[in-house]
């Protein structure tokens, strides 16, 4: 894998929307998240998709939409306050 690469559940686990990989797997298999990568936005299919810094993603949880901007891609899964600096949230403004 690339050092500017992760892994789209992994990703989401270490930024703590979801308590386990497993759980960020079925989100991404539901067809409930889509990533804006170099201007082409796509609804992922597949856990081993990756995100890069810079992404723009989607998804539904809990009968929310949630659109956050990828902001770093972490090492691990650590306390709440590293995983909120792996993202900054999207207004519509923006």
């Amino acid at each position: 894998m690339k050092a500017d690469a992760c892994r789209i559940d992994v990703w989401l686990w270490r930024a703590r929307f979801v308590k386990t990989r497993g759980l960020a797997a079925d989100l991404v298999e539901r067809g409930a998240v889509r990533l804006t990568h170099q201007g082409r936005e796509t609804r992922l299919d597949k856990a081993s998709r990756l995100v890069h810094i810079g992404d723009v993603m989607t998804f539904v949880q809990n009968g929310r939409v949630t659109t956050l901007k990828v902001e770093a891609l972490g090492e691990r899964r650590g306390p709440a306050e590293e995983a909120r600096a792996l993202y900054s949230p999207v207004t519509s403004s923006d």
